[in-house]
């Protein structure tokens, strides 16, 4: 699927919920049906600066496509960290890097946040693109 196939599949589900309390609810149940990262992966390395929660974002590369596995110690950030990982996990790095991501400005995900999660939403994008352009200048 592409990230856009991803991304419509996302607001189609969110949507689908009117209320905030459910749309929550389904951010905190995507996060929890996230496999837990291997204490190995919960180095200071792989912590995301900018964000109020601890969030650990581990990226791998293989044939070309980036993977990435995240996990963080509260609920909703580590839903909203499972909503990038399914997003963009599987793709080329130039595809992550010219993706608009547009499906949290249209599930409303921009609107409902508190500022300090707001913060580690953006910084949780940008260390995904950072790898993205890490691995897309060594090829």
């Amino acid at each position: 699927m592409t990230i856009n196939e991803i991304q419509d599949e996302i607001i189609e589900d969110f949507t689908a919920l009117d209320d905030w309390m459910d749309r929550y609810q389904l951010l905190i149940d995507l996060g929890e049906e996230q496999p837990a990262l291997p204490e190995a992966d919960k180095q200071d390395q792989n912590l995301i600066d900018g964000c109020q929660s601890r969030v650990w974002l581990v990226c791998d590369q293989k044939d070309g496509f980036l993977t990435f596995r995240a996990e963080s110690d509260a609920l909703i950030v580590k839903g909203i960290a499972a909503l990038l990982v399914k997003v963009l996990s599987g793709h080329t790095a130039q595809e992550i890097l010219d993706a608009d991501l547009y499906f949290i400005r249209e599930i409303g995900l921009n609107e409902h946040l508190s500022p300090t999660r707001s913060n580690g939403l953006l910084a949780m994008v940008k260390q995904m693109r950072m790898y993205a352009l890490a691995f897309s200048v060594k090829q």
